[in-house]
């Protein structure tokens, strides 16, 4: 996630997703209610963000008002009223799509910033939080913000202890850093979005991130590789698919105790949060990130991005979980010296178990 945004791509295919949308919706509909909003997308958090700017809008127009000298509202009676005006309001919402589109443009654009860089959208809250009260912004962010809820908790533990801005930042910071290989990979939050318009996480994300931590003569092997190199059919790669009965009498060139144990390691993801995700991708070679391309192509596969994608077309083609590990296990772990206990192999290990939704 450490990724730069792709901002002309970003741009792009916000504007793809709230005009299928909003072409659907208002095709039949004049105006967007409330209630309608909040299941709108196959995405809650982009819902839950279009819900916020418009919470956020009726706080600006509050405060002009209160800037108004010829009032008090400090008052206790207009400050009750308010909050029954609010409750009125949000159950009265009605928007055309002349208005509602930017809304959800906004909306779409916040929610991958969210997911793919949790750093910068969370310094941005901070900025936006400027000149009102921290610790009431946070909280209220708190309802409608759905994802990284261990960053957004530093922010609100943080401001309700007096934190001053530049606090804020540092301690969001260092939180970031030190759990930064625990938060969800925004392949996975951004997932529903693909139904209403698939993303390219190849353009989403800025490859030259990635070259600039290589030497000059890798990164423009490694662009070379990833842009040049396909993977056909030909005689030696024919084997690529694996039977279960192929398997159950396969006979390993190592012993057992050099090759990961499929049912070890399918019992730990199916005890963490991966759980709810067995089944979740249905196509490998599209669903890996460009940083983890790299990544797994550098450490895992001889910096050969061709045995990568031969590795994750074979997957593929596997029926079962059990089948995909055998297959790893005969081919890659022991041949190219995997340390089952690496971050590099538990990460391809999690996308391999999100791929099936059967052990085998």
């Amino acid at each position: 996630m450490s990724d730069k945004i792709n901002t002309n791509y970003l741009e792009t295919y916000s504007q793809l997703f709230s005009e299928k949308i909003c072409s659907q919706y208002f095709g039949t509909k004049k105006y967007m209610s409330g209630q309608e909003i909040i299941q709108l997308t196959p995405s809650n958090q982009v819902n839950f963000m279009i819900i916020k700017s418009i919470f956020e809008a009726w706080q600006e127009e509050l405060e002009k008002l209160k800037s108004n000298p010829y009032f008090d509202y400090r008052d206790i009676a207009v400050q009750e009223s308010l909050k029954d005006f609010m409750n009125v309001l949000s159950r009265s919402i009605k928007i055309e799509r002349i208005h509602f589109e930017p809304l959800l443009r906004d909306a779409v654009r916040q929610s991958i910033l969210l997911a793919g860089d949790p750093l910068l959208f969370f310094q941005k809250e901070i900025e936006r939080a400027k000149g009102g009260t921290l610790i009431t912004y946070f909280k209220n962010s708190k309802k409608y913000l759905k994802w990284h809820p261990l960053l957004l908790s530093t922010l609100i533990d943080r401001s309700n202890m007096g934190a001053s801005y530049a606090e804020l930042k540092m301690a969001l910071k260092a939180n970031y850093e030190a759990n930064k290989h625990q938060l969800e990979k925004p392949e996975v939050l951004l997932n529903p979005l693909n139904s209403v318009h698939p993303i390219n996480f190849g353009e989403l994300w800025l490859i030259e991130n990635v070259h600039q931590s290589l030497p000059k003569s890798e990164a423009e092997s490694y662009a070379t590789d990833q842009d040049k190199v396909e993977i056909h059919d030909e005689p030696e790669h024919k084997e690529a698919h694996y039977s279960k009965e192929t398997f159950e009498h396969h006979t390993f060139t190592g012993s057992t105790e050099q090759g990961i144990d499929p049912s070890r390691v399918w019992a730990k993801f199916e005890s963490e949060e991966y759980n709810i995700m067995k089944g979740s991708i249905t196509d490998l070679q599209q669903s890996v990130g460009i940083n983890q391309r790299f990544m797994f192509t550098k450490n895992l596969f001889d910096g050969n991005p061709d045995q990568m994608k031969l590795a994750l077309k074979s997957i593929d083609q596997c029926r079962t979980f059990h089948e995909a590990i055998q297959l790893l296990n005969e081919r890659y772990v022991e041949q190219l010296g995997w340390n089952k206990d690496s971050e590099e192999v538990d990460e391809f290990l999690q996308l391999v178990f999100r791929r099936f939704e059967h052990k085998g």
